[in-house]
Parts: structure tokens; C-alpha cells; sequence
């Protein structure tokens, strides 16, 4: 399984609906708050220019907007079809 990072700032309904929808696959993911870590900004920008939470990275692919965007994208990426 790719490595998996949930990029998110605090108060986020869809940050937390990503992050129980990928506990619930039990998939292990990290976790980088944009707000509160300087870095994680540097990090995702290295790998998007997308700018809003949530953003999901499996591998290299890259998911964002609200859960229910990315909902169809992550499921297909935990299970090896994306």
C-alpha cells in the first residue's frame, strides 16, 4: 500500500469525513495540519498547487474538495483500481 498523507486544517467537517472514511477502509495515513505546520504547506505545494483542505495523497495520486468528491477516487485508490 502506498504511503498515505491527509493534508488539513482544524475545523474541517470534509477533513474529518476524510480522515473516518479511511479509518473505517483501515488504511494508515498521516496526518499534516496546514495551519499549524509550516512545513506541510511546503510539503503539499511540492506535490500540488491545489491550496484547500482537505487534500489526500495515496502514492502519487492526489484527491481534494470535499468528501464527497473524493470519496469515489479514494475507494478506488485503497483498492488498487485507480
Amino acid at each position: 500500500m502506498p504511503e498515505i498523507t491527509v493534508y488539513t486544517v482544524p475545523n474541517c467537517a470534509d477533513c474529518e469525513a476524510v480522515k473516518r472514511l479511511l479509518d473505517r477502509c483501515g488504511a494508515a495515513f498521516r496526518v499534516r495540519d496546514l495551519r499549524q505546520d509550516p512545513s506541510a504547506l511546503a510539503e503539499l505545494q511540492q506535490v500540488t498547487d491545489v491550496r484547500v483542505a482537505p487534500v489526500t495523497v495515496i502514492g502519487s495520486q492526489v484527491f481534494f474538495g470535499p468528501v464527497d468528491q473524493q470519496r469515489p477516487g479514494l475507494l478506488a485508490a485503497l483498492a488498487g483500481q485507480a
